[in-house]
């Protein structure tokens, strides 16, 4: 169920016995690492408190249509604009008769009126109800519409009825959503980034920094999340919101970036080195703002700051680690040269000479280099360019663990 990292899940749970087992289904859901929020009628709520819900999910339970705070938002079309699929579990037969034909009259047949993302029901409901003729044209209908019905299953039921109608259990509801979503290529790998500069400080007002802002760095981790991975974003300061869905871990200094690079190394799969590092920093820190003498020259003493991407690279296990090579001249020999160097697998190469590229710009043109092959990458949004990155860095990465394989089964 890796395919569950990083989605957004709303849970629709509608009134029936069975709604005592979405519990167990949001435990599951969130286990696999989604974001579940929970929408319930007003029905639901006689058989399975809210606060049981959100205590599991970790976030209110959305309950009233007409919620005056939250539709101050617009709340309903906020949830149905979120959601990148929404389950409903269980589906009552009055759930999907409402549904089937149109009807908006609550909060959870809003949100599937409301919504772009795929719809799935498991229904729930006594065997007659479901062999109903008027619930299997209902169930008809939502197919015929694209919704997807997870069952029902065949068994024992509440009322001691036996045949279809018992909502399936919530190992299997979650199997099938999961399966809803493409396989990315980074599902359930984990991938730490560094993005944006470091400020390396002379005093309390000063600091020695440099020009990036950390375009590239937050695009990777946006588009490294879309294909499926866990992503620790370790970011200097820069002027960016934090990415929905991704852990932000912020520092300043180049050796608070290393130490935050190195906490939980040895639960990251990939290694994205995307940080502009200031390669020195002063030697001492000035304990109040330094003031302007008489001279005319004012020297600084610097000290090489850690390699991060270096120690990265050469820590045991070693993650596959990826470098950027920010170049003025010659880039494609430096990048090769750094990249045999600091024992990279993969080194990516831009020229930021180049006025319409590279900081601050919002347009990239790379190479990607490894040790047996160099390709370039034309000019293109930062964000197109990120998402081909990536796929790029996956495809080497799965390339290289089939190798280790092989040579380990050898």
């Amino acid at each position: 169920m890796q395919r569950l990292t990083n989605k957004q899940i709303i849970l629709g749970i509608t009134g029936g016995i069975a709604a005592y087992k979405s519990a167990e289904l949001t435990r599951i859901l969130k286990g696999a690492g989604a974001e579940v929020r929970v929408v319930m009628t007003a029905s639901a709520t006689e058989f399975i408190t809210p606060l049981t819900l959100q205590a599991l999910s970790g976030n209110p339970v959305h309950q009233h249509l007409l919620d005056a705070e939250a539709e101050a938002g617009m709340g309903h079309i906020e949830l149905a604009k979120w959601a990148d699929l929404i389950l409903i579990a269980p589906a009552s037969a009055n759930f999907m008769a409402r549904l089937a034909s149109g009807q908006g009259d609550d909060l959870l047949t809003t949100i599937c009126l409301a919504t772009d993302a795929p719809i799935c029901l498991a229904p729930a409901m006594n065997q007659a109800m479901w062999r109903d003729e008027g619930t299997q044209k209902n169930a008809t209908t939502l197919e015929s519409r694209g919704l997807k019905l997870f069952g029902p299953g065949v068994g024992e039921q509440a009322c001691g009825d036996t045949g279809p109608g018992r909502m399936l259990e919530p190992t299997e509801i979650a199997e099938l959503t999961a399966a809803q979503f493409d396989r990315g290529s980074l599902t359930g790998k984990t991938v730490f980034i560094t993005a944006g500069p470091t400020r390396e400080p002379l005093d309390p007002v000063r600091y020695i920094s440099n020009h990036s802002s950390g375009k590239m760095g937050y695009a990777l981790a946006e588009a490294a999340m879309e294909a499926g991975a866990k992503v620790k974003l370790i970011s200097g300061p820069v002027n960016l919101p934090a990415p929905a869905r991704i852990g932000r871990t912020s520092v300043e200094s180049a050796e608070e970036m290393l130490n935050a690079s190195l906490e939980d190394l040895s639960l990251c799969d990939i290694f994205i080195a995307a940080a502009a590092v200031a390669d020195y920093r002063p030697t001492a820190i000035a304990e109040h703002k330094i003031k302007k003498g008489s001279e005319e020259i004012m020297e600084l003493h610097l000290v090489k700051n850690p390699d991060i991407v270096a120690t990265v690279a050469n820590s045991s296990p070693k993650p596959f680690t990826v470098g950027f090579a920010a170049e003025t001249r010659d880039v494609i020999s430096y990048a090769k040269s750094k990249l045999e160097r600091k024992n990279l697998d993969l080194i990516i190469a831009n020229d930021v000479s180049r006025s319409d590229i590279g900081f601050n710009s919002d347009e990239n043109a790379v190479t990607v280099i490894s040790a047996t092959t160099t390709e370039t990458l034309p000019q293109a949004s930062k964000r197109q360019l990120a998402s081909k990155l990536i796929e790029k860095i996956a495809a080497q990465y799965h390339g290289s663990a089939v190798t280790e394989k092989e040579i380990e089964t050898a």
